[in-house]
């Protein structure tokens, strides 16, 4: 539903309050006025996001995934600042399949802004795993210290700590890698 009808379908309701209530039935009237206030409500916080993080709390990504597949036009169904939840909300569901993707969306989502703190370290700490896959074991530690830098409360401490082990066992520098060109000869031959 496009985002301008709430606004419209707030208005006709707000007008059947005030016919009610110039027709003497005002405890009807006022309840519809109140009653206004949900599509109201809806623009500023998009019902299927809402019902995605709902899904998210039960911890079931398919049943988040498929409340965040009915967004089908995000430019005309979201408010800008909702645009950072819906790729947030896209990362955190295609992180499990797809990780390059969910990278991409978690780039997006920090990019039109975050409003929590802990959505922003989540966000930062799914990059920073992103980078450690790629073998950018530098992106991944100055990703990883401004994660932890934003986990004020310590909600992710473990999973912080299990990549810092991930990062201990990968050993990626230049001084490590193999000469190609040297691949060919044994250590016996100079």
């Amino acid at each position: 539903m496009n985002k301008y009808i709430k606004f419209v379908i707030a208005a006709v309701i707000i007008g059947l309050g005030i016919y009610l209530m110039f027709n003497r039935h005002i405890e009807f009237g006022i309840l519809t006025v109140l009653l206004s206030a949900i599509p109201i409500l809806l623009f500023f916080r998009n019902e299927y996001i809402l019902l995605a993080f709902w899904k998210l709390r039960k911890q079931d990504l398919a049943g988040a995934r498929s409340w965040l597949d009915k967004i089908t036009n995000v430019e005309s169904q979201l408010i800008r600042k909702q645009y950072g939840y819906y790729n947030y909300l896209m990362g955190i569901t295609e992180a499990q399949g797809n990780a390059a993707k969910a990278e991409s969306y978690m780039k997006a989502a920090l990019g039109y802004g975050l409003s929590f703190k802990h959505d922003r370290a989540l966000a930062t700490l799914n990059l920073a795993a992103g980078a450690l896959m790629r073998g950018n074991k530098n992106e991944a530690e100055r990703l990883l210290a401004e994660a932890k830098k934003l986990d004020t409360s310590n909600m992710l401490g473990d999973q912080i700590r299990m990549i810092k082990e991930q990062m201990k066992r990968v050993n990626i520098s230049r001084s490590n890698m193999i000469n190609p060109s040297l691949r060919g000869r044994s250590r016996f031959m100079k």
